[in-house]
């Protein structure tokens, strides 16, 4: 049974196998801990905070209260489970619960993801996924929990991101020429939230677009007054600017009839023709498709997603058809730069490398390696399968003919492809595969003197630039020669990524003021050519900087932390999202020289075995995490590679463990001038030559 749930009205659930039909969840307590854990957004709140939050002065039962609870969701959450086997859906971890929900399936999760994705839309695409998210309301969030301290926070983030949809949706409407039906809603939402002059704007827009001007002046002094009277300030630029403007039937006032609008018409009358003329089983389509889907992971974090799940099936339709040369077109058609190392979706990055490997195989059947071409991986070989992308052009090489029994020119672009793929889909791995292949490619590109490929093939090689410490200057000197490429050659995609490449580069040298050039040249370039993402890293830049740089205590280095965290949602990029928020919190505290965070909500995601141990500590349990210590991997050879040495280090020196110092000290030694972690361009520890010196005085 697939189960949903409601909080955007009162606490609901309900099986979405049976057309909705509702699930009884017997009394309030019993809803007040099933919305307790949906706000804890599948983190593991602990059974004591449970208590604390369900009650003001416990009883002596609370906690077997807490459990009967909790025993009767599972049984109407799962009816069909199998006695003593583990409940799937609200699991017991550690000491406390979850609620391992699907991220579709909480209404207030899917408004928010649409609203996130409708950023990112134009005008006629926004308007129905803000209507589909407005939808879902049944009343104020959380209802019936209004009064309960810990629904408060997220009732108020949720009703702020309402209010911000609704104008959202009006501004949409705007945009295609639908002024009168924004009027009615605009005026219903101020009545109750008059304080909001971006909507004051809207409906005095609106009703000047349907010829109602003095209408429009009159809402604007309203607002004005409003504005004055009630809370003592006058109305922003904007408001003021509009008035103005109405007043002199400036132009640009004039309605957009966006439905006329001459990039969507041509857009509609080439997939018609496409469609009319390309048969539906045609193999070209499925390069055309990739090529797409290129196109719309750059678009932002929905189409990010969708581009990604996608292309895995787009090269299993190509391999299906057994033709290795189309399948290698369709695999390196998408070459889109990647500028994070950790891993959003292992399962995919490997089937991705798998079929790359295949089709080298596969195509050096048919084609042997000409003189001068480096000799493919014997078939066979195993595939390191980690990774994925982020935010090129196409650059297909067209077959040349086959001559003398060697590799034609196109097949060897074809081939660098692949492995530039492979390059970049194995990143943060320890295989030398990945590293030989981002070689190979680099070497056939220099050779054909093919800028795209070029730009594809140092895109894998800066994702194989993490095999040891202390190679800042390294991917540097490797962004610096993207920019220059890309620039001369309109490689857009391919100039915004050297440049975030060297912010994080003259980061961990701590050249902010390189950085910030880049950071700016960055956004410069992603505006332009509607890049959304490129707002996430540089928001998380910023934050870094501000940290690094000492300008601001720790809160106001936590608060931009938390803002940096929130563009993360519905960026498209979870291996982002869970755990850096609390990583760059623990860093922020540990170069500083105070104690690791002990909230027990803090979801560590993949940093959690880093973390532990400074936890513990921080909680005075130093046998606890003296044990903790032993069982910490060796950090990912990627862009945090440092920055965990340096948290392992401080964690050793703490609990007097010499072999664990001495293996940080060897690990970091290569980065003595470099700053700790901020080759992410998110977060840092601090210079890693303060951390090399309290290592080697622990060893003395």
């Amino acid at each position: 049974m697939r189960v949903g749930f409601g909080v955007l009205g009162p606490v609901v659930a309900w099986d979405a196998d049976a057309d909705g039909r509702a699930i009884a969840l017997k009394g309030p307590r019993h809803r007040a801990v099933l919305a307790r854990l949906i706000v804890a957004r599948r983190r593991v709140v602990p059974v004591s905070r449970l208590i604390e939050d369900l009650w003001t002065e416990p009883p002596p039962g609370a906690v077997g209260a807490v459990r009967t609870f909790v025993a009767a969701l599972r049984r109407a959450l799962e009816p069909q489970r199998p006695p003593r086997t583990p409940a799937r859906l609200l699991v017991t971890e550690g000491p406390g619960y979850a609620l391992r929900a699907d991220p579709d399936a909480v209404d207030a999760w899917r408004f928010e993801q649409d609203v996130s994705a409708a950023a990112t839309l134009p005008p006629d695409g926004a308007l129905p996924r803000l209507e589909e998210a407005l939808s879902r309301w049944r009343g104020p969030a959380y209802a019936e929990f209004a009064d309960e301290g810990w629904a408060r926070g997220e009732r108020s983030r949720l009703a702020e991101l309402r209010l911000h949809a609704v104008e959202r949706q009006a501004e949409a409407r705007l945009a295609l020429g639908r002024a009168a039906e924004a009027v009615p809603e605009l005026e219903a939402h101020l009545a109750e939230h008059p304080w909001r002059e971006g909507a004051w704007r809207a409906l005095a827009l609106a009703l000047y677009r349907t010829g109602r001007q003095g209408d429009a002046l009159a809402v604007l002094r309203r607002a004005r007054a409003l504005l004055v009277e009630q809370l003592g300030v006058d109305p922003g630029p904007e408001l003021r600017r509009l008035e103005t403007d109405i007043l002199g039937q400036a132009p640009h006032l004039d309605p957009i009839a966006a439905r006329g609008d001459a990039a969507a018409q041509v857009w509609a009358d080439a997939t018609a023709a496409y469609d009319r003329t390309v048969a539906s089983g045609a193999r070209t389509r499925l390069e055309s498709t990739a090529a797409l889907l290129r196109d719309l992971s750059m678009t932002g974090g929905g189409g990010l997603l969708t581009a990604r799940r996608q292309r895995v099936a787009a090269v299993a339709a190509a391999e299906e058809l057994g033709d290795p040369e189309l399948t290698a077109r369709v695999i390196g058609a998408y070459d889109v730069p990647a500028i994070w190392t950790r891993l959003d979706d292992p399962e995919q990055a490997a089937s991705i490398v798998a079929a790359a490997e295949r089709t080298l195989a596969a195509l050096a059947a048919v084609f042997p390696a000409g003189p001068g071409t480096p000799d493919h991986e014997a078939p066979g070989h195993k595939p390191p399968g980690s990774g994925t992308t982020a935010p090129g052009p196409p650059g297909h090489g067209a077959p040349a003919h086959e001559t003398g029994g060697h590799e034609p020119v196109g097949h060897d672009a074809i081939r660098a492809r692949l492995l530039a793929t492979i390059a970049v889909e194995s990143r943060g791995g320890r295989s030398e595969r990945g590293r030989q292949a981002a070689r190979q490619a680099e070497e056939i590109a220099r050779r054909l003197d093919d800028p795209g490929l070029l730009a594809f093939a140092l895109n894998g090689v800066f994702m194989q630039s993490f095999e040891r410490a202390g190679l800042a200057p390294h991917r540097d000197a490797t962004g610096a020669e993207l920019i220059a490429l890309a620039a001369r050659h309109g490689l857009a995609a391919f100039e915004v990524l050297g440049h975030l490449i060297r912010l994080q580069a003259r980061s961990a040298l701590g050249d902010f003021a390189a950085a910030d050039r880049h950071a700016a040249a960055a956004e410069r370039l992603g505006e332009r050519h509607e890049r959304p993402l490129v707002g996430v890293f540089t928001a998380w830049y910023r934050a870094l900087r501000l940290a690094a740089t000492g300008r601001a205590d720790e809160a106001a280095a936590e608060a931009a932390y938390r803002d940096a965290a929130a563009r993360l949602d519905g960026a498209g990029m979870p291996g982002l999202e869970r755990g850096l928020l609390p990583l760059a919190l623990l860093c922020l505290r540990v170069e500083r020289g105070r104690p690791a965070p002990i909230d027990a909500d803090l979801d560590w995601g993949p940093y959690a075995p880093w973390a532990r141990p400074l936890v513990l500590l921080a909680q005075d349990r130093r046998t606890e995490a003296a044990a903790a210590l032993r069982t910490v991997p060796e950090p990912p050879r990627d862009l945090l590679l440092e920055a965990l040495w340096c948290l392992t280090g401080r964690a050793a020196v703490a609990v007097g463990d010499q072999e664990t110092i001495a293996r940080a000290r060897a690990a970091l030694a290569p980065a003595a001038a470099e700053l700790a972690g901020a080759g992410s361009g998110l977060l840092t520890v601090g210079p890693v030559s303060r951390h090399l010196a309290d290592l080697s005085e622990a060893l003395r």
